[in-house]
């Protein structure tokens, strides 16, 4: 009856087991089918037409394999049949290629988004499925990932640096992609790390020292563009490849300590000296290459060759003497390649002995003159670097430590006020530069400064009504000339009354630190009313430089003087636009990501460089972002962040149909966008000025990030992204200037 009882507990258990192992969570299911979405339903995945599919139930094959645990989705392996064309496999220039790569409405930065909801995943394989752009750093939210491999897919940029949190990660393979940076130096925090292969990218720079990395048994680098020495590795590997490559220097005495060493490729790189003869008799090895080479030197005559080795190759390099008895007795069971080299043997087309001589002399001549260029840079670059380090502690002084006993008691006070959209007075105080792109075109121009109220009636005739210039949300504008004659804007804002004039000093200074080519020029500022500690001042009055030639929104109208903008122009005025958003985002600390951007804000001076006006004035507005997010200053700034993107969406829009027909944007978003995807709907749509001027191409582009600005159904990208994808647009347009793909 106990066995009976045992049994029958048995059968529960394991049916529960099986139950909870083939029903997945709705929530998953939803996501897979999203995900099938993001890359465009391949026919791989037609199996998945069914929603109401038990996707852990499916028998895995070939090219798809899910694998299921307590009702979540532990294994995801998707293999596509995207191959890259062997003409353009060695270049990506970052834009989709037809029928290679997913569409240009593919945003990688939302896959990724939805694929870290599969928080379970401890294997990712999506491999050739035309996956393009570059990996963003929330691929860390995979916490649980312990296999990762995105091969043959078109990734471009730099491995994202959050991956280093990935502490479960043990394979980390994104073979035959278009990666371009660096190797990163923080692979060695990830301590599970057995495998790392990134053959076939266009890495460059130095490998780092990954002896540290214990676990790990496999590492090929090949087919990259890697220059530095070989560095140590680990003890327990047990495949190294680093072919064509640039590597330099000798062939380190350690690796012939690596015991576990079974295959080793170093072919076609620029090694110099003899090669260590331990590497030859390895306990493991049975694949060593050393072809195509700077190698010199005699081997050893009692070189010993390992009983596993198989194949030796070191030919095309300038070794000299005799073989050693245990490479010349080639077998079925071993196979050797020395030809090209200076061996005093009649066999493999050897060199004269002059050969190998003449080009071991010819690099050590390079060599020593690159080892005094070396030496001479780093003299040099020791001396400015000192220059440097005082220079830079002298300002760093005179800056900081001067006035940082004032800021400290001007904190000390104002601490506890309460500080409007998501700008603590902390962050006010301290705010600071990132960003050095903001420091071009603006050295010319004049340091902010205090104005007294009679200068600005002065200037303006008393805020005389021929001087006014219009209103708006952020208050009156005046235009104004001051007593050496500069012409101004002046703009009187509204306060709010919550405000101390301790508080409204640190925004405004605050506001004092944006300089940018395409920012319009804060000149100064006056505060309305008296000095006193304890005041709430009503209004503050911004002095700005006046800019002459109208807004962008006058000239696409029509309404202002002078020829109708053709498409290179408005290119032009975009990335300058575009350049001054990302700067306001990224180029100081904190950044300012609620800017009311629209046409009429957008100047254009008499060189018809494009201006932004009425940037940060948020920050000072009475009605700015009264709903602050509980979650503080990252949710305020991520729900802003959008909202720039979405109202440059529409910048983008009124550039391409006019003013008067982006009044009724609304219809064409609801009735008409998808007509811009066409060239018979864009000649309905798109100004006539621009189809006589711009190539097709570039149009596209311009439409594509427009639609992923204003579209609700997607991520919006970010200012880096709309600023890449515009200067690629003007360079397009460049290179097809002559008009042979115009419209």
């Amino acid at each position: 009856m106990g066995c009976f009882r045992s049994f029958l507990l048995f059968c529960f258990a394991w049916s529960f087991l099986l139950l909870g192992t083939h029903q997945l969570q709705s929530s998953h299911t939803q996501v897979l089918l999203q995900l099938r979405k993001h890359l465009e339903y391949p026919k791989q995945l037609e199996i998945w037409n069914n929603h109401s599919l038990d996707f852990c139930s499916i028998s895995s094959f070939g090219q798809v394999n899910i694998t299921c645990l307590d009702n979540l989705v532990i294994e995801l392996r998707i293999k596509g049949d995207k191959i890259k064309q062997s003409k353009e496999s060695g270049y990506f220039n970052g834009f989709p290629i037809q029928s290679q790569t997913l569409s240009d409405s593919f945003s990688l930065d939302s896959f990724v988004t939805t694929l870290s909801r599969l928080n379970s995943l401890r294997d990712l394989s999506l491999v050739s499925l035309g996956i393009w752009g570059q990996l963003p750093d929330k691929i860390h939210r995979l916490s649980s990932l312990e296999h990762l491999d995105l091969s043959s897919n078109f990734l471009f940029g730099s491995i994202p640096p959050r991956i280093s949190a990935m502490a479960m990660l043990q394979t980390f393979k994104i073979d035959e992609n278009f990666l371009n940076d660096t190797i990163p130096d923080w692979f060695d925090s990830l301590s599970n790390l057995t495998t790392l292969s990134l053959r076939n990218n266009k890495l460059e720079g130095k490998l780092q020292d990954l002896s540290s990395l214990t676990s790990l048994q496999v590492l090929d680098l090949s087919r990259n563009k890697l220059n530095s020495v070989l560095p140590p590795m680990p003890k327990g590997l047990v495949m190294l490849s680093v072919s064509e490559n640039s590597f330099s220097g000798k062939i380190p005495v350690k690796y012939g300590k690596l015991s576990g060493l079974q295959h080793i490729d170093m072919s076609h790189n620029a090694l110099i000296g003899t090669p260590p003869a331990a590497v030859f008799s390895l306990p493991n090895i049975s694949y060593l290459n050393l072809g195509s080479n700077l190698l010199s030197g005699s081997l050893s005559g009692n070189l010993i060759c390992g009983s596993k080795l198989n194949f030796i190759d070191i030919s095309n390099n300038s070794l000299t003497g005799k073989l050693p008895s245990c490479l010349r007795n080639e077998s079925e069971e071993r196979v050797v390649k020395f030809g090209g080299n200076c061996l005093s043997i009649g066999m493999q087309n050897q060199h004269e002995q002059a050969h190998c001589t003449e080009v071991i002399s010819l690099k050590k001549k390079e060599s020593g003159g690159n080892n005094v260029g070396i030496l001479v840079g780093v003299i040099l670059g020791l001396v400015v670097l000192s220059v440097l380090l005082v220079l830079g502690f002298i300002i760093f002084c005179r800056r900081y430590c001067l006035r940082g006993i004032s800021e400290q008691h001007l904190l000390h006070k104002s601490v506890q006020e309460n500080s409007a959209v998501g700008f603590s007075t902390e962050l006010l105080t301290s705010a600071r530069f990132i960003s050095q792109d903001g420091k071009v075109g603006i050295q010319g121009l004049p340091v902010c400064r205090k104005f007294s109220l009679e200068e600005l009636m002065e200037a303006t005739k008393n805020f005389n009504s021929s001087a006014f210039l219009g209103e708006g949300s952020y208050g009156k504008l005046y235009k104004g000339r001051l007593y050496n004659g500069t012409q101004v804007a002046i703009r009187c804002l509204p306060l709010s009354k919550k405000y101390t004039i301790r508080n409204v000093k640190l925004r405004l200074d605050l506001l004092s630190k944006l300089r940018h080519q395409h920012l319009v020029c804060l000149l100064g500022h006056c505060l309305d009313g008296g000095g006193q500690d304890d005041y709430s001042p009503n209004k503050v009055y911004l002095v700005s430089e006046y800019v002459p030639n109208g807004t962008f929104r006058a000239h696409l109208s029509g309404n202002s003087p002078g020829k109708v903008l053709n498409w290179s122009e408005r290119l032009a005025i975009l990335v300058s636009v575009a350049k001054a958003v990302h700067f306001l985002h990224t180029g100081i600390i904190p950044g300012f990501f609620c800017n009311r951007l629209k046409t009429n804000n957008i100047l254009l001076d008499e060189h018809g460089m494009a201006k932004l006006s009425d940037y940060g004035l948020s920050i000072l507005a009475e009605e700015a972002n009264k709903s602050t997010a509980k979650d503080g200053l990252t949710s305020w700034q991520m729900t802003s962040l959008e909202d720039d993107a979405y109202s440059f969406g529409y910048i983008l829009l009124e550039a391409l149909v006019g003013s008067s027909m982006s009044s009724r944007r609304e219809v064409i978003l609801q009735n008409n966008m998808a007509s811009l995807n066409s060239q018979d709907g864009r000649k309905q749509i798109v100004e006539p000025a621009i189809l006589a001027t711009c190539s097709q191409e570039s149009l596209s582009i311009v439409i594509s990030i427009m639609n992923k600005c204003i579209c609700p159904e997607s991520s919006r990208p970010s200012f880096e992204d709309i600023l890449w994808n515009l200067q690629y647009a003007v360079q397009v347009q460049e290179e097809t200037a002559d008009g042979d793909q115009k419209i």
